[in-house]
């Protein structure tokens, strides 16, 4: 019997890139709200996921220990040592440095497990097998270049096609800092039969935006509408 709940089977991604300072974190589950319990981001600082069993506090605690100075070894050390209940989570962090760890507990059954390497992790708990969380890393890899929401969404993808999770997915989410404290990208689907698809689908058409909203707090009578500033992104890209 598993006592805390049913947030077991769930896969993700987390990564830094070190070119444009981006954070972000791709996310699948079966039950809804995955994006409101599992990734935490403070821009600039560091990320700390946390999955199977989510205790949500857990996150918050990682990003306020980072702040302290600690680094993403020494702050999972300490998650770790605050919770009786450590066996039954999965957790990961990566510092301001890009050093990335991940803890998956004893009681995760099923194939559970982490990839690790500087500035990403990819894991997940109650996969169909290993390659769930083997092709998110490869992708990421190889998409070198990109930029990190087009590299976190292609993973997420290849880890849904390598199999994904027991029971399908029916969560998902994307979260990208810059440097604001406030998101770059923060997009969720819920209660949906292929949540991934439908991700990819709202990340297009928030894509010529993204841009827009990030800039507009400082410049809201220069930058004009939200259509007037597509049409002339396109106009310039078309030059």
């Amino acid at each position: 019997m598993r006592p805390f709940g049913e947030e077991f089977s769930t896969f993700a991604i987390s990564a830094r890139c070190p070119d444009s300072g981006k954070l972000g974190v791709a996310i699948s589950t079966r039950p809804i709200g995955v994006g409101a319990r599992c990734p935490f981001i403070a821009p600039g600082l560091g990320i700390t996921v946390t999955m199977a069993v989510t205790d949500p506090r857990l996150g918050p605690l990682g990003l306020n220990l980072m702040k302290l100075g600690y680094s993403a070894q020494r702050t999972l050390d300490e998650i770790a040592a605050s919770d009786p209940h450590i066996e039954w989570r999965q957790v990961s962090v990566i510092d301001r440095d890009g050093n990335a760890v991940a803890r998956t507990g004893a009681q995760n059954k099923d194939w559970s497990g982490h990839f690790c390497e500087p500035n990403m992790v990819a894991m997940g708990n109650g996969l169909i097998s290993e390659r769930t969380a083997s092709a998110m890393r490869d992708t990421y890899r190889a998409t070198a270049g990109q930029a990190l929401e087009d590299r976190l969404m292609l993973a997420l993808e290849a880890g849904r096609d390598a199999g994904g999770q027991h029971g399908g997915q029916h969560s998902a989410a994307l979260l990208v800092y810059r440097t604001q404290p406030y998101p770059l990208i923060d997009l969720r689907v819920d209660e949906h039969d292929e949540p991934i698809g439908e991700l990819r689908r709202i990340l297009e058409l928030y894509r010529p935006t993204i841009d827009y909203y990030e800039l507009r707090p400082a410049q809201p009578h220069a930058l004009g509408g939200e259509a007037d500033w597509i049409a002339a992104k396109a106009a310039r890209a078309g030059r």
